[in-house]
């Protein structure tokens, strides 16, 4: 057998083990969407709050037994990284982070608590009113990413467990 063909041959063998399985195998039945319709979200404090949570109901239904409470804690930072010759800043990094946890309501157990983050970069210019345009577009990009990433680990969790 020539090497190639005894490469070929170990990994068709080993890809019968490694059990990868889609996410929301069976649709709208799946464990994943099955959870993600049973999630009440919890309110989340001031603007970034909002917009994060209005990007997680519009991916939890809800519609369903509200079983788990999603609980979300942000923390929205806006630090400078460019700096001139004269002292002005040139570059601003926007950083949402979220420390979530999934709360089973029956039992009482916390089944997942992590921490996500995503940041973005903004160019300061000029414009007093440019600035603030882009730091509220950031703001709104960086909820959907957070909310994205939190429902990508719950769904991969529920489908985890239904293995």
């Amino acid at each position: 057998m020539t090497r190639r063909a005894l490469l070929i041959a170990v990994t068709a063998l080993s890809l019968g083990g490694c059990q990868l399985a889609p996410v929301y195998g069976g649709g709208g039945n799946s464990a994943a969407a099955q959870t993600l319709n049973s999630i009440s979200v919890s309110s989340i404090p001031d603007r970034p709050g909002y917009l994060v949570r209005q990007a997680l109901l519009d991916r939890m239904t809800g519609e369903g037994d509200t079983r788990y409470r999603l609980d979300v804690a942000l923390d929205d930072e806006i630090s400078g990284l460019g700096i001139r010759g004269d002292d002005s800043i040139t570059r601003e990094r926007r950083t949402l982070r979220a420390r979530y946890q999934l709360i089973d309501q029956v039992t009482g157990n916390t089944l997942i608590d992590e921490t996500v983050r995503t940041d973005s970069g903004i160019d300061v210019v000029s414009s007093d009113y440019a600035v603030v345009a882009a730091e509220q577009d950031a703001l709104e990009r960086l909820s959907e990413d957070i909310a994205s990433q939190i429902t990508a680990r719950i769904a991969s969790f529920a489908a985890s467990r239904d293995r």
